[in-house]
């Protein structure tokens, strides 16, 4: 086949680029993950050409091919390899252990368990159904939840113009370098440069203030579902960081600072929600500090997660009280009806991203693959008939599918979200390997001694546990068991959150455990200056085990519910003579 020699040739050449790349200190870590994602992009082009895997000779992926033709073997087709109970490693699974290199296994496992495909323009992704099913199970749960605000969805252009966003420049400072301008239509210059939204206050406040004309206008409280553009110069990551991302931004506008305030932190309990109650990762509520808080607002609020593979924090979603910044510079503005005195709306945004899929994988996966939490997963059970062999006669054949079959339209019924796997061109081995990578909560296997015995044999993904069901009462047990599953998969990352949160006054203490991967709780005063220099004097010029540098510590918040023990009179910066103000959460973060 004439494309896939060609992919061939380029793969090698390819393979021989990044490992130059690697081996030479002066070339970014940029330039070496785009080289990286090409040659990924070349080997997946390769398997959808000839439906197979690259596999080069002497087994150097990506390398310089030996040109001696090898000795002809007879090749095995992956379900051979993956023969049930075989134990063998293959090209399907996951071929680095998460502690071993994480960055490589994170890569290996969005692409394989087929919820990444990369795409041509650095640092945009495409979202793959099983990915994006996650997200609409987010969609879902935190809709309905925002509907019981009296929040109510809309739609804003993405475009922004020049004088827009020059409006407010104190604000979009901070996406200034990554806002992605169109500055052509076809083959003609347009008069003024227009901007793709990278977040949309300076978009929908100049329609706030035609709306608003009487208290009676307020509140409004809209969001909606879009994607945003930032332009990350940084190494992009799928998921955690990427040039074009989808979420939700909510904008809201209250007649009086009380009302405002209750909905930053109402919206902030519904965050929590989702990680809790939909992803089973535990999260910390908190306030930003000054000098991380959202650029024009009065505070921001976010949820923290802790990553255990590395020990770091991640922010999982921030609701910002804006105060009357943006409605005095937008004249977002009322007659107060007794004195007739102009008056200022009071404002929030919020918002939450696809940013969540990407800690989710992180917090939960394993060297096996994905960990689906059972509330976000597209398949909550994967049903497979077992125990066909040569001797299997077609009528056996058909009557375990068709028990199959039965088992998903009793869950189907309960609204489990099930489906059987019923293809006979692989092996029951193969399929487990598969939805164990894909990470599917429960696998249902029935066998003629399942059948024999009325029951069906479930399988654990989260820790591997076997146990045997009756048919009767099967649909009640599975769906208990889907939520046993998400509570132990809470509690075990609670537990090591748990076990590497810590406390200290001392700043040479507070290095050591950040190095043991905590996130640490320690008196601060709150000063900006002060946190760049815990920042400085917690940085390590070596790399981890996955080739990250070593950044200093920065606050991930200012925890909502502080430590029972006595405040200390001294800040955590020996040379700081502020006194603290607070217990601040700290980590080296994502």
């Amino acid at each position: 086949m004439v494309v896939a020699k060609e992919l061939e040739e380029q793969i090698v050449q390819q393979g021989d680029e990044v490992r130059r790349l690697k081996s030479d200190k002066a070339t970014s870590e940029e330039v070496k993950k785009e080289a990286i994602d090409k040659l990924l992009k070349l080997k997946l082009a390769y398997k959808e050409a000839t439906g197979q895997d690259y596999a080069p000779a002497g087994g150097q992926g990506g390398g310089r091919q030996d040109k001696k033709k090898p000795e002809k073997k007879e090749e095995k087709k992956p379900q051979q390899q993956a023969a049930e109970g075989d134990g063998k490693k293959t090209k399907l699974g996951i071929e680095i252990k998460k502690d071993e290199n994480y960055s490589e296994w994170y890569s290996q496992v969005i692409t394989k368990a087929e919820m990444i495909e990369y795409y041509d323009v650095s640092g945009c992704y495409v979202l793959r159904p099983w990915s994006y099913a996650v997200w609409e199970h987010i969609q879902a749960w935190f809709d309905a939840g925002i509907k019981k605000l009296g929040v109510k969805n809309c739609y804003f252009p993405m475009f922004v113009s020049n004088a827009a966003l020059e409006r407010e420049k104190t604000h979009i400072a901070d996406f200034a370098p990554e806002v992605a301008w169109v500055t052509r239509a076809g083959s003609s210059d347009l008069a003024e440069p227009i901007a793709i939204r990278p977040t949309s206050e300076t978009v929908m406040y100049p329609s706030y203030r035609k709306w608003v004309q009487s208290h009676r206008d307020l509140p409004i409280k809209l969001n909606q579902w879009c994607n945003v553009v930032r332009w990350e110069f940084k190494h992009p990551t799928p998921f955690l960081r990427t040039r074009e991302f989808l979420w939700q931004e909510g904008h809201t506008a209250f007649s009086n600072y009380k009302d405002a305030e209750k909905e930053v932190f109402d919206i902030l309990d519904l965050y929590a929600g989702v990680y809790t109650d939909l992803m089973a990762v535990p999260v910390i509520k908190g306030r930003k500090s000054e000098k991380e808080k959202f650029a024009g607002g009065d505070f921001t609020t976010t949820v923290e997660a802790y990553v255990p593979c590395n020990g770091r924090g991640i922010q999982g979603a921030t609701s910002h009280h804006l105060g009357q910044n943006f409605s005095k510079m937008f004249d977002i503005s009322y007659e107060d009806p007794n004195s007739k005195d102009k008056l200022f709306a009071y404002q929030n945004s919020w918002g939450l991203s696809t940013r969540t899929i990407g800690a989710m994988i992180m917090i939960h996966g394993d060297d096996n693959g994905l960990v689906l939490p059972p509330r976000v997963a597209a398949v909550q059970a994967i049903v497979i008939p077992v125990g066909i062999t040569a001797q299997t006669t077609e009528a056996q054949r058909d009557e375990l599918n068709n028990a199959a079959n039965e088992v998903v339209k009793q869950l189907m019924n309960v609204e489990v979200r099930a489906e059987s796997d019923l293809r006979d061109n692989v092996s029951p081995g193969w399929k487990f390997n598969h939805w164990e990578l894909k990470g599917v909560p429960i696998r249902i296997e029935i066998g003629p001694r399942d059948m024999k015995n009325n029951q069906v044999t479930a399988v654990i993904r989260f820790d591997g546990e076997k146990r045997a069901i009756k048919n009767e009462g099967l649909t009640g047990e599975i769906k208990s068991l889907l939520d046993d599953i998400h509570n132990r998969m809470y509690q075990k990352v609670k537990s090591l959150r748990d076990e590497h949160l810590k406390t200290t006054s001392n700043l040479e203490e507070f290095n050591k455990l950040l190095n043991d991967k905590c996130i640490i709780l320690a008196p601060f005063c709150g000063e900006p200056s002060c946190e760049d220099e815990i920042k400085k004097a917690s940085t390590r010029d070596e790399v981890d085990g996955s080739g990250q540098a070593q950044m200093g510590a920065k606050t991930l918040c200012i925890p909502l519910e502080q430590p029972k023990e006595a405040l200390p009179d001294k800040c955590l910066l020996p040379s700081c003579s502020n006194k603290p103000k607070f217990f601040a959460l700290f980590g080296r973060s994502y």
